[in-house]
This record gives structure tokens, C-alpha cells and sequence, in this order.
């Protein structure tokens, strides 16, 4: 993700957002059907668990944002790591459906809605906080999701940023104004 200078948190936030999304779908490209459901122990959970658990917390912190408890009543969260979606087609589905709901409440924002107060588990949260929250929240995730994604893969992985040996190599390209976009 090239850096594009702001000043404006909402921008900033909105790119990051985006940019957590690209690598994680850049990730589960590269592993098979098959797992997008493995787990590598019985504590662990699958790509698609992931996928799952993070499109249910979409739903519930992003649906009316700013007039109701980011923790809906009607989110059962334990349910969102069982019975994960059994093919990629369903994965996906759901892991759009999830984003749809975090940029539909967040671009419309203006700097002003900043300093609103929106609740989650009934705690107040100025709405720049709950947006932190939110970005760690699914950094951590997609971070999980990579992180499987490259194990399944082995040799195979084909490196999301700056492959392995070629740092040097990377910064005189971005010196010279032609590094790639990733």
C-alpha cells in the first residue's frame, strides 16, 4: 500500500481498512479450499472460523453505528467459531458481506462525527476510538489469516509485501519513485 499523505484521520483509517482487507484476501488466494477450513490443532481456528467470527462483529459494530450498541443483541459471538462456511464461494460471500457493513458506516462520516459518542457492551466510545478498536481489532485477525495462509502454503507462498531478501533492493526502487503497488 503506497502511503498517501493525509491529515485526515478518516482517510487514513479508511485506507487501512482497505489495506488489512487486500492482504488477507491476497492470503486465503493462495490456499486451497480445503484449508480455508484446517485448523492445526483443536484450540485453533480455521481461515473460514475467522472469516466468520470477524463478519458477525462487522455486523453488529457497524449496523446503525452512531444510534445503537455496537454488541447487538442478536449476536450470539461463541456461534461465529463453529460451523464455519464449508466452501470458498460461502467464505468469501460472508467476508464481503462483513466489509460492506464497516465502509457503509464509515464513508459518509465526517471529521465532526469524530467526536460523537457511540457504545459498545454499553461502554461509551468517542467514534474515533471505536474505529481504533475496530482496526485492531481486524489487523489482528487478518494477521491470523496470513498467518495460516502462509503455513498451508510452504514453499509456495508468494509474499504479500516485501519478499524475503529483497529489502535493499525494494527501498532504491521506492528512492527512485517506481516501487510497485501491493
Amino acid at each position: 500500500m503506497p502511503l498517501q499523505f493525509t491529515t485526515s484521520y478518516l482517510e487514513d483509517s479508511l485506507s487501512l481498512f482497505h489495506h488489512y482487507k487486500k492482504l488477507a484476501e491476497r492470503a486465503m488466494e493462495q490456499v486451497s479450499d480445503d484449508q480455508l477450513v484446517q485448523t492445526l490443532d483443536e484450540e485453533m481456528n480455521s481461515i473460514a472460523q475467522t472469516v466468520k467470527h470477524m463478519a458477525g462483529n462487522m455486523r453488529s459494530r457497524w449496523t446503525d453505528f452512531l444510534t445503537s450498541d455496537g454488541e447487538k443483541p442478536d449476536r450470539n459471538r461463541d456461534t461465529e467459531f463453529e460451523n464455519p462456511p464449508a466452501t470458498r464461494q460461502a467464505v468469501v460471500a460472508m467476508w464481503e458481506e462483513g466489509w460492506r457493513y464497516v465502509f457503509t458506516a464509515l464513508e459518509p462520516l465526517s471529521e465532526q462525527d469524530l467526536q460523537r459518542t457511540v457504545t459498545i457492551r454499553g461502554e461509551a466510545h468517542s467514534v474515533m476510538q471505536a474505529i481504533n478498536r475496530q482496526l485492531g481489532h481486524y489487523a489482528y485477525h487478518c494477521g491470523q489469516i496470513v498467518l495460516l495462509a502462509k503455513h498451508f502454503a510452504g514453499a509456495n507462498w508468494n509474499a504479500l509485501t516485501i519478499p524475503r531478501g529483497q529489502s535493499a533492493q525494494y527501498i532504491s526502487r521506492v528512492k527512485a519513485g517506481e516501487a510497485s503497488q501491493r
